[in-house]
């Protein structure tokens, strides 16, 4: 159920983003993502990832981001959203290391700067 909830809220929160920010469809896909992501991993889980310590900043502008779209702001609220996205996951500088591994992505530079 859970990986069905979240496929679901991710298809909606890109169909929404795709009909220039639908703040009805990016509203139920955050909600079907989050309930989804607690599904899967539990309630417990869920809080204990969003609210530890050191993620505090990024579980604030992520779900600060999801209220502004549920408030009709979708705009500002995606922008928000995925900037607590990123600090949540920590998309920093072993992003690319992790890219050079997929084999249907390829980036020149940075292959000939991984040989060296």
């Amino acid at each position: 159920i859970g990986v069905g909830l979240t496929g679901f809220g991710l298809f909606f929160l890109l169909f929404g983003v795709l009909l220039y920010f639908d703040s009805v469809l990016l509203a139920f896909g955050n909600i079907l993502f989050l309930t989804g992501l607690a599904f899967i991993i539990g309630l417990q889980r869920t809080a204990t990832f969003f609210f530890q310590k050191q993620k505090l900043r990024g579980s604030t502008f992520f779900l600060g981001g999801v209220a502004l779209v549920l408030l009709r702001w979708p705009v500002i609220g995606m922008a928000i959203e995925s900037y607590g996205f990123v600090l949540l996951f920590k998309f920093g500088p072993s992003s690319p290391q992790i890219c050079l591994h997929l084999s249907f992505i390829s980036f020149p530079t940075m292959e000939r700067q991984h040989q060296k």
